[in-house]
């Protein structure tokens, strides 16, 4: 696992753009459970596959107290055409400047195909009603993340 956060430490706060240009805080959501994931890339195979996933899964995990809030490095306009093309009901973080994603310690040397370059580290964060860690899934399975956030937490 790349992140320096632990589960028990203080989600860190962060300020940032989603997909229609308002801006986002983590406090915005507290005394709500958050789904906070961290993605490479809108509109490639993994990443789709995530997405769709969770938004078969959407109306299961509000029902279960979760907001979902989704993090790349992806800009508005490609996060307002994935969340169009694939009718997304959640909110995509475009964190251009990675602050987000360096404040989460998800960027960093990945492999693939041979060559090793630097990216996102898929990952997720759930962050309780206080803004704490509560579980850290860095071995995110793209087409049933929803089912495997459950089986974490203990949550059928």
């Amino acid at each position: 696992m790349i992140t320096h956060l632990k589960e028990g430490d203080k989600a860190p706060d962060f300020e940032a753009i989603d997909q229609n240009g308002i801006t986002v805080r983590l406090s915005d959501f507290k005394g709500k459970k958050v789904i906070l994931y961290f993605y490479p890339k809108d509109m490639t195979p993994g990443c789709t596959a995530e997405a769709k996933n969770l938004k078969e899964h959407y109306d299961l995990l509000k029902e279960k107290g979760f907001e979902v809030i989704g993090v790349s490095a992806d800009d508005v306009k490609r996060h307002q055409k994935f969340i169009e093309k694939y009718e997304l009901p959640f909110t995509l973080i475009a964190d251009t400047d990675k602050k987000v994603i360096n404040a989460y310690g998800v960027w960093g040397p990945k492999k693939f195909m041979g060559k090793t370059f630097d990216g996102i580290h898929r990952t997720t964060f759930i962050i309780d009603e206080n803004g704490t860690i509560i579980k850290i899934i860095p071995k995110v399975k793209t087409k049933e993340h929803a089912q495997q956030i459950l089986t974490e937490l203990g949550i059928n």
